[in-house]
């Protein structure tokens, strides 16, 4: 340790969230570093039986996403210093999942749910067929790709209050999925997709508070691709009512 680095109060849990505690480490600040860097600093150094979960470090798996003082964020794009409050920082497993050991959050209801959803792609033609040209400025084209970049990190699920308190809940991740398959011309499910969304903890559980929008770190527009689903499968309802 540089005996000239400012040192960091960090609380971090350990345990399930059935039963676990915050423990108390002094980290070493160092320039440019990341709450990730800071987690793996006391695991290689402190504590090797700390257990989290990484890939990248860059941004693009979403697997390091943590709470960090109470807010969802992906650690290895969090620098330390933005989130400091009085040289301390306290990072926690995502809300909303089980917890299968300190940082490590269980992300099986997670992907259980986008499945839930109809959030696996039915083809509309064979390999066999010519494929079909899509207009990439079409309105629906549009609406279709404005979720493509979501990589299913749980920000939004662990932002959500409405899954919280709620565990039926599909959650943004799962219904911002569905709506953008519901635009995807080459879907050939879309009636599944609205009998999927439109039941027992479909689209219209969201209260529409968008944590979900202003947590994610793609920048997308979960509550709008809900906002989405409740017109379409409110129109649903009442064209199969006539």
């Amino acid at each position: 340790m540089d005996g000239h680095a400012e040192l960091l109060q960090v609380s971090v849990w350990r345990g399930t969230a059935q039963s676990g505690y915050f423990q108390e480490f002094e980290v070493p600040g160092l320039e440019n570093q990341t709450v990730l860097d800071v987690v793996s600093w006391i695991q290689h150094y402190a504590d090797a039986t700390l257990s989290y979960r990484f890939a990248c470090r860059v941004g693009m798996c979403g697997s390091c996403a943590m709470m960090v003082n109470g807010q969802p964020r992906w650690t290895c794009r969090t620098h330390v210093n933005k989130v400091l409050k009085d040289r301390k920082v306290e990072i926690a497993p995502l809300r909303n999942l089980p917890v299968i050991k300190d940082l490590a959050a269980d992300m099986d209801p997670f992907f259980d749910k986008w499945v839930a959803a109809g959030g696996a792609h039915v083809p509309s033609s064979t390999r066999d067929d010519p494929i079909a040209p899509i207009d990439p400025i079409d309105a629906t084209r549009v609406e279709a790709s404005a979720g493509i970049e979501c990589i299913n990190c749980s920000i939004c699920y662990a932002a959500c209050d409405t899954v919280a308190g709620n565990a039926d809940y599909l959650g943004p991740a799962a219904l911002q999925r569905a709506w953008t398959l519901l635009n995807d011309e080459k879907h050939g499910n879309r009636a599944g997709i609205l009998a999927a969304v439109s039941g027992s903890g479909g689209c219209h559980n969201c209260h529409s508070m968008g944590s979900c929008t202003v947590y994610c770190p793609n920048d997308l527009d979960p509550m709008s691709a809900i906002a989405g689903l409740k017109r379409e499968t409110t129109k649903s309802f009442f064209r199969r009512s006539r």
